[in-house]
Parts: structure tokens; C-alpha cells; sequence
């Protein structure tokens, strides 16, 4: 199978095909993928029904063993899962790991807002002209 990422490519029936394209996807459309819906209150202040997560970002688990429990996200793993603060396995060893949890498995609870770019995309900072600074 070729290794190409195609920007057209709209939709297929095909399992591999969906693999190929979200494994082989550029940073800046697997970082889409990472998104969660907000809670309700989210939702009615920032009219917005879902939103990319972050590090610090408080949510709360919607399904599985862990349902209902609520923890901070601590990181992301390469295969576009969520660590989730508190949501911990313990191995044979003594050992506690953290357990990688799908994006749309969560709810976002609260919103980190350090950062000037997100609160932009919220509409409630200064937009940032030309990128980063």
C-alpha cells in the first residue's frame, strides 16, 4: 500500500482505506481528530458544540470501565489517544500507568485558557495577526 496522504480523498466503505488516510494524515489534520463536545454550560456560554483538546483541559469520561469519572488531561500518545489524569491501570509489577482513552469517548468540563490563540478561537481575546509570538 502506498504511503501517500491524498487531500481529496473524501470517504470509503473500506476499513483500510479509513486507516490509511488517518494513520498517514499530516500533524495539522490528526490534531482534528483530538477533539471532544463540551457540557452543556460550555456550550451555552461559548456557542460551541465541540472543541480540539488540550493539556489541562478538565474532562470527563462518557462510556467504559472509567464512566463518569473526571481528571485532567496529562498528554497525548502517538496513536492520537488521551491520557487522562486519575484514570490508571496497575500493572503486575506495582507499577500505575496511565490508560489512553479515545477523544470522543470524553466531555470537556473546563476549558485551559492560558493560551491567547485559544481564547482568540473562543472569541473572547485579541485576535493574533501573522502566527505564533
Amino acid at each position: 500500500m502506498k504511503k501517500k496522504f491524498y487531500k481529496n480523498w473524501k470517504k470509503s466503505e473500506q476499513k483500510r482505506k479509513q486507516r490509511k488516510y488517518r494513520f498517514n494524515a499530516p500533524l495539522n489534520i490528526k490534531r482534528k481528530f483530538l477533539s471532544a463536545n463540551l457540557s452543556k454550560e460550555l456550550r451555552k456560554k461559548y456557542s460551541k458544540r465541540s472543541f480540539s483538546l488540550r493539556k489541562g483541559d478538565t474532562v470527563k469520561v462518557l462510556s467504559g470501565k472509567f464512566k463518569n469519572r473526571t481528571g485532567k488531561i496529562v498528554g497525548f500518545n502517538k496513536k492520537l489517544r488521551v491520557l487522562v489524569d486519575g484514570i490508571q491501570r496497575i500493572k503486575r509489577d506495582g507499577t500505575k500507568i496511565n490508560l489512553p482513552l479515545y477523544p470522543s469517548k470524553l466531555q470537556i468540563i473546563e476549558l485551559n485558557l492560558d493560551d491567547k490563540e485559544r481564547m482568540a478561537a473562543l472569541g473572547r481575546g485579541k485576535k493574533i495577526e501573522g502566527g505564533k509570538k
